[in-house]
């Protein structure tokens, strides 16, 4: 969908297709779009070429670094980086844990903090599911208890995304048990090198590690490195919580996951046509493209209110809702477009043979994968149910 609504803006697009083009390295172009494991210096090269750019963080404040773009221009932006197959920007650092170091953070943490996630000098997490504690967050029971300068921190995180290559966590810990339970949650910047904290890898059903356990035995955090005040760590992580089921939309990945399907669609044959031209299947792609351009509308009216200062609201669930069940619906439809050659999954072999994970039949177990690893997505950053539990009572006042 081309959302281009002046010559200002598609020359800008044009300027960021030209940087990609010039910046982009092709080895991990070519990782991105065969679908294979990116690690973490993937991750961090694109991100350090970005701010070199001082394209990195385009939501920031300019004086810290961010953008004069308009609204539109930091979705084209994105978009871009997408269809080009430039891996994401991790959000834990640049778009979730700095807009709460920037609004709630002390002056010492905001110059020492913010420079380091802009420049992609740690690698962050975020530390807030427990095993009794997911979508309802307000029970999580990870504890910290001050002595002197000192937090000491007990318990355990679980699901949580790339802790095993992350140099700082922003984490919910429970200093009270009186009062209600949002009351007694504080929340805490926690260096993952410290004494106490072990990483166990949670292997998921795409047979890949992304996700792990993190114990926390005694861990000794500074009180200077909490957020705000003690016991308002809910009020800060509800910011946070917008932002995060914003993201997790996906709308320019569920873009780039059509155009995939799209191109797939052709590749295929049924009854001597292309599976595109079969009209049921090409039904259910033009059913599910119209839900996206319906998605992507209303995400932008959402970015729009971000820039003026209006944080997400119930809005976001919404967005989680619509954006995630988008995407398991473009995954299926890949499954049921490659049928039976879905079947032979075998990571190591598609790691290791250059090629294999092109997106066509000699290769289309990638597919099996990426089908596998969106079944999640309806279930982190508060269930779709919790989600709709949230539009009733916000949005339509039931």
């Amino acid at each position: 969908m081309n959302l281009d609504s002046s010559a200002e803006d598609i020359r800008f697009r044009q300027d960021v297709r030209e940087f990609i083009s010039s910046n982009l390295p092709h080895s991990l172009q070519l990782k991105v779009r065969e679908g294979r494991r990116l690690n973490r210096d993937d991750y961090m090269s694109w991100h350090q070429i970005l701010s070199a750019k001082a394209w990195i963080a385009p939501s920031w404040p300019v004086e810290l670094g961010g953008t004069t773009w308009t609204p539109l221009q930091k979705y084209i932006f994105e978009q871009e980086c997408f269809a080009a197959g430039a891996p994401p920007v991790q959000p834990p650092g640049i778009k979730l844990a700095a807009p709460v170091i920037m609004r709630y953070g002390t002056e010492w943490q905001k110059q020492y903090f913010l420079p380091r996630i802009y420049h992609g000098l740690d690698f962050w997490c975020q530390g807030y599911s427990e095993p009794g504690a997911g979508s309802d967050l307000a029970s999580l029971s990870t504890k910290a208890i001050r002595e002197g300068d000192e937090y000491i921190v007990t318990g355990q995180k679980t699901w949580i995304t790339l802790a095993h290559w992350a140099d700082m966590m922003f984490c919910l810990v429970r200093t009270s048990s009186e009062g209600k339970r949002q009351e007694g949650i504080t929340f805490l910047l926690i260096d993952m090198k410290t004494p106490g904290i072990e990483v166990r890898p949670i292997q998921t059903l795409d047979e890949d590690h992304e996700v792990n356990d993190v114990f926390f035995q005694e861990v000794r955090v500074p009180v200077t490195n909490r957020i705000g005040e003690e016991g308002q760590g809910w009020t800060y992580a509800k910011v946070l919580l917008g932002h995060e089921r914003t993201a997790i939309a996906g709308v320019n990945r569920s873009q780039r996951d059509l155009s995939h399907l799209r191109r797939l669609s052709l590749t295929l044959k049924k009854r001597g046509r292309s599976l595109l031209e079969d009209p049921i299947f090409a039904n259910k792609i033009a059913k599910v493209e119209v839900e996206l351009m319906a998605l992507e509308i209303t995400v932008l009216r959402v970015i729009a209110a971000e820039q003026k200062k209006v944080g997400p609201g119930p809005e976001a669930s919404l967005l989680k809702v619509m954006g995630t069940e988008i995407r398991q619906k473009l995954t299926e439809l890949m499954l049921e477009a490659v049928g039976p050659s879905a079947m032979p999954f075998a990571r190591d072999w598609l790691e290791s043979v250059p090629g294999a994970h092109h997106w066509v039949v000699s290769g289309s177990a990638s597919v099996a994968a990426h089908y596998f690893n969106t079944r999640k997505i309806s279930i982190f950053g508060g269930t779709n149910e919790v989600q709709r539990n949230i539009i009733a009572s916000s949005i339509l006042e039931m």
